[in-house]
């Protein structure tokens, strides 16, 4: 069955949290299967440009209150940039939201592509391949050995024990981006593939290369769930079929959206994320809503 979750605009500088909050339970009794919030530690670069000073929330931090205040949804990150993150950090932290909501995390993860970011934290954008690939593994290995080991250049433990676990036999990482090194990192070690931004045509074509590349390496294709997040015009929008051609669906027109996400249905995708890009908060419950009555139940 098709999923479809929303964004949750913790990144788009509205001044009181509990409005972005609130979102979260809306959400979950109009009918979305997730929630889903964004990554970025300094306003930098085009998030600069649109925010300013105004405030971009921690992701995890929203998570953590939307899992006492939701009972069914997924919580979910789309992304978050693993290179920013101490690993052992997010593992726990993660672990302990897991706890708290019931086994309902999922964690999309990518690479980053914020060359302002990374050089005001002192990280080098030319590392931030194998950074993200050893933070899946040393997580991983958190998750779900008794006694966790792990030995690299960045990091060396043996002996000890980390807790709590998961609810989950592990959390869920959904892998972002669509360049041949996110196609790999799917294929290799992905429980998902979460890209933004494809047409239809294009996710299928990542899809089957996937497909091909897991195959290939010993696993079972079936075993990666297939996402994507898509963007949505909270204030209109293009034409449906120049929309769907980049990913950005009209959110004042329930007919084109449906077919918009219809067309990435046949493409494979198992799972929606709409990104109500906007700060508007009257405007998004109102196109949430839209969707929840005229889009949702056609794909349940």
């Amino acid at each position: 069955m098709t999923q479809i979750g929303v964004t949750i605009p913790n990144n788009w500088g509205v001044a009181d949290p509990q409005q972005v909050l609130e979102l979260g339970p809306e959400a979950e009794q109009m009918g979305y299967d997730s929630l889903w919030v964004m990554d970025h530690l300094f306003n930098t670069g085009y998030i600069r440009e649109r925010l300013e000073d105004r405030p971009y929330y921690h992701p995890m931090a929203m998570l953590s209150y939307m899992s006492a205040t939701t009972s069914r949804v997924t919580l979910g990150t789309s992304v978050l940039v693993l290179p920013y993150h101490n690993p052992v950090e997010l593992a726990k932290y993660a672990a302990t939201l897991d706890q708290m909501s019931g086994g309902r995390v999922t964690l999309g993860v990518g690479v980053g592509a914020m060359t302002e970011e990374f050089e005001a934290l002192g990280i080098p954008m030319s590392q931030r391949g194998s950074l993200t690939n050893e933070c899946i593994n040393l997580m991983r290995e958190l998750w779900a050995s008794a006694k966790p080991e792990y030995h690299s250049r960045n990091w060396d433990f043996s002996d000890l024990y980390f807790s709590p676990k998961p609810a989950q036999a592990s959390i869920p990482l959904w892998v972002g981006g669509s360049s041949p090194g996110a196609l790999r990192r799917t294929a290799r070690l992905g429980d998902g593939w979460h890209p933004t931004g494809l047409s239809p045509e294009d996710f299928a074509i990542g899809r089957a290369e996937i497909h091909s590349l897991a195959r290939a390496a010993g696993r079972n294709p079936d075993d990666i769930a297939m996402s994507t997040r898509v963007e949505v015009e909270v204030h209109g929008g293009p034409s449906s079929q120049r929309a769907a051609s980049r990913a950005r669906l009209p959110g004042d027109d329930m007919g084109a959206l449906s077919a918009g996400l219809e067309a990435f249905s046949e493409a494979g995708v198992q799972h929606f994320i709409l990104a109500l890009n906007s700060g508007d908060i009257p405007a998004i419950r109102s196109v949430m809503a839209k969707i929840a009555d005229e889009v949702i139940p056609a794909f349940q």
